[in-house]
């Protein structure tokens, strides 16, 4: 049965990996962490006689059944972070569908369908750009071509990071076989809000996710001396940065939207230098997609008349864009039904959202009493934990039979 302290058992076999001493976890996609996290995976696999793949994709998916059989149920999450996120934002939902895995063996059920755990890629999106990569990849969302030419901040390429940890990267994009195989699909994940604590109830069911993207603002002026230019003759870029940064906060806040600019990179980075270039990237977010684009527009329009008046130049290009998303209404209402849980939305992306366009999805909240998502304050506890795995044992054993 689920307990809380087999949670923690299983859960203390991965939580130092990518661990920083400076705070949180660091676990990028296809770093020494992640790559450390892949062999953990494949531990659990074996220790478990999963059949274990990797997709073309560099996804995982751990097998109990007939890996080519049709109709198969699969659930998981993925292991990468946000630069010294939380430990449970991911993990959480894949040592979840371990554990449930074996709960399920436990009770004797022997599944009509197959049961697959997954571990989707660069689902952050942190050290290549581009969130919920691997699942976008796997159904075609995103152009392979294109994504084999992304880089990191050191100038390392998706494909040459692949293809060091010997997955070829000519094989990526997308893969209808392996798509066409999977009859539903249920993510577990720890709530990134705290409306379970509100509810008072350990466990949640996902009603839809907010549509959101990312946008990155070029900013260009002249680099010039910090000490002889005169304010007056200056064309400063982070003049223009910051305004953005509290044009985005405002508008939001009109909208009843979410605007962040989490990211900025300047040129020369010198404290003694006017910068010459400024570059901003905008995470915005809305309860439905008219909401979305009129708060970039409106940010848009007021960052060009500021860089009129700063004399700089900018220019906005959506880096990823998801539309909304809406679970799958059946088998929302029978989790919900099953498990006598809550129903609530989140403006947070997810794998299940990407799927939800190609298959049936859904997905499970596990409660978080602070709130806290994408920083060392996330947080559940270990009774809330095997609650969840309790739960997503309950819906397998309801979806595969």
């Amino acid at each position: 049965m689920a307990t809380p302290e087999r949670f923690r058992r299983l859960w203390e076999t991965l939580l130092p990996v990518g661990r920083d001493p400076a705070g949180g976890w660091v676990r990028y996609s296809w770093s020494e962490a992640d790559l450390a996290c892949r062999r953990w995976f494949a531990e659990q696999a074996a220790a478990r006689d999963l059949v274990l793949e990797t997709d073309r994709n560099g996804n995982l998916f751990a097998w109990w059944g007939d890996p080519r059989a049709p109709d198969a149920v699969v659930t998981g999450s993925h292991l990468d972070s946000v630069p010294h996120g939380g430990a449970y934002d991911g993990p959480l939902g894949v040592v979840s569908a371990l554990l449930a895995v074996d709960v399920l063996r436990e009770r004797g059920v022997r599944p009509r369908r197959p049961v697959a755990v997954a571990v989707f890629t660069e689902e952050e999106g942190s050290r290549f750009g581009v969130a919920c990569l691997g699942s976008r990849l796997l159904t075609g969302a995103i152009d392979p071509d294109h994504v084999r030419t992304l880089r990191d901040l050191d100038g390392v390429s998706l494909a040459g990071a692949m293809a060091a940890a010997g997955v070829a990267p000519e094989g990526i994009g997308p893969d209808p076989e392996r798509l066409a195989r999977i009859g539903a699909f249920v993510e577990l994940h720890i709530e990134q809000g705290r409306r379970l604590v509100e509810l008072d109830a350990p466990v949640g069911v996902a009603s839809a996710i907010w549509p959101h993207g990312r946008w990155r603002m070029d900013i260009t002026g002249e680099g010039n001396h910090a000490g002889t230019t005169r304010m007056s003759d200056r064309r400063d870029p982070m003049l223009t940065a910051a305004y953005a940064v509290l044009a985005a906060n405002k508008e939001a806040r009109l909208r009843g939207c979410h605007a962040t600019v989490g990211r900025i990179e300047v040129t020369p980075n010198a404290t003694n230098a006017v910068p010459a270039s400024v570059v901003a990237w905008l995470d915005a977010r809305a309860p439905d997609r008219a909401a979305l684009e009129a708060l970039v527009e409106a940010v848009r329009v007021r960052v060009r008349e500021r860089a009129g008046r700063d004399g700089t130049t900018v220019t906005m290009t959506a880096e990823s864009v998801t539309p909304p998303v809406e679970f799958d209404a059946g088998l929302r209402d029978r989790l919900s039904g099953l498990l006598g849980a809550p129903v609530l939305p989140t403006a947070a992306g997810h794998d299940a959202g990407v799927l939800a366009a190609h298959v049936p999805a859904a997905m499970l909240f596990v409660r978080n009493p602070t709130g806290v998502s994408h920083a060392p304050g996330e947080a559940a506890t270990d009774e809330d934990c095997a609650a969840g795995v309790a739960a997503l044992a309950d819906v397998l054993a309801e979806l595969a039979g």
